[in-house]
């Protein structure tokens, strides 16, 4: 039987939908393809206006973007199969995260993930799994992050405490202490902040290389109102979203400093956010840890990973590339591995990581046309 399975992922960025397959032949999967499918302008900017105005959207709007996003998750699942020459009919599933729309957990909270798992189906022909999340919420957890599992198979060593980063939007933690079990949670924004004022002020999707971060400087009093925020106080489990992290908030906090402040500055304490949340969250839940690897787009912020090395003295930082996977495409290829663990109908043991109430398959199949 075929161990060929792929991976959709699309984060809290709205960049791109970002594919891999999968080879589970051997105990380490290899990622054996990939393909980054960019979210059609028009959509991309029809999901920041409801991220910004979620009142104002009607049940028409919300059916056809759930569509649109299926279509658009089919075809970079097709454009990935055509790119590597491997029949259709060889895989066994594609595992699809989805597009978060909404994301709150808690008590009659709720997470919703668009992108029609059906449309991804019949234009593939394969059988696709999704709506990974929501059996979590259902037994009470955070239904989120759920990369955490897959990163205790890849890259746990038996003599050393590693954590593993994803700097997406959001950044989250996977603690992976030897013989014992694995946690993870969100630390809070990781990308999403310094994409949005770059993309107001320097119409640049990202900051490339964190330059110009790295040409400002922190303001101490803006840094502090953003760290007063009551997720930062939380204990873990805990997960977050753009529902609690965007640019108006960035935009509130500035109105109460007495001068406007630089641009540049702006965009340099929006890195330090990032960078002293994660690193708080790495001393705090993971004392004894001694290797930091990152994924994410964040591994390309130089400039952050230079200020996450200062605020981790002592502890080795390193990409995960160091360790087998490149860190463009660890959450894809979490999510084709998810695939392969409903479709094998093992239970998912999130209770240490999300807060669930028990183990649980995750995900709903759709079976190929």
């Amino acid at each position: 039987m075929s161990d060929l399975y792929i991976g959709l992922m699309s984060g809290t960025s709205l960049d791109a939908i970002d594919g891999a397959i999968l080879n589970f032949e051997n105990e380490q999967p290899k990622i054996i393809g990939t393909e980054s499918f960019p979210l059609p302008v028009n959509l991309k900017e029809e999901l920041l206006h409801y991220f910004e105005s979620p009142d104002r959207t009607d049940i028409r709007m919300l059916g056809r973007l759930d569509r649109e996003l299926g279509e658009c998750f089919a075809d970079t699942a097709v454009q990935l199969i055509a790119k590597s020459g491997i029949d259709a009919s060889t895989f066994v599933a594609i595992g699809s995260h989805g597009q978060t729309l909404w994301h709150q957990p808690g008590e009659n909270g709720f997470t919703w993930q668009m992108g029609d798992p059906n449309i991804i189906a019949a234009k593939t022909g394969i059988t696709t799994v999704a709506d990974f999340r929501r059996m979590d919420v259902a037994l009470g957890g955070q239904g989120a992050p759920l990369a955490p599992a897959f990163h205790r198979v890849v890259f746990s060593a038996v003599d050393e405490y590693r954590v593993v980063v994803n700097i997406g939007g959001i950044s989250n933690l996977t603690l992976l202490p030897p013989d014992q079990a694995t946690h993870g949670f969100d630390a809070g924004p990781g990308n999403l902040l310094m994409d949005a004022w770059c993309g107001r002020h320097q119409d640049q999707k990202f900051d490339h290389n964190g330059n110009w971060a790295a040409s400002g400087a922190i303001i101490s009093e803006l840094l502090e109102l953003m760290l007063a925020h009551d997720f930062f106080k939380q204990s873990p489990p805990k997960s977050t979203g753009r529902e609690e992290f965007h640019i108006a908030w960035i935009d509130g906090l500035i109105s109460k400093l007495e001068l406007a402040p630089r641009l540049q500055d702006v965009q340099a304490t929006l890195a330090e956010l990032t960078a002293i949340t994660i690193s708080d969250a790495v001393r705090d839940y993971a004392t004894d840890s001694v290797r930091v690897l990152i994924c994410g787009g964040g591994s390309k912020n130089l400039h952050l990973l230079s200020r996450l090395r200062e605020h981790l003295d002592g502890r080795d930082v390193a990409t995960t590339s160091d360790y087998g996977l490149d860190p463009d495409w660890v959450e894809a290829a979490a999510f084709a591995w998810l695939a392969k663990e409903t479709i094998a109908g093992r239970p998912m043991d999130l209770t240490a990581i999300t807060g669930s109430s028990r183990a649980a398959i995750l995900g709903g199949i759709y079976s190929g046309v």
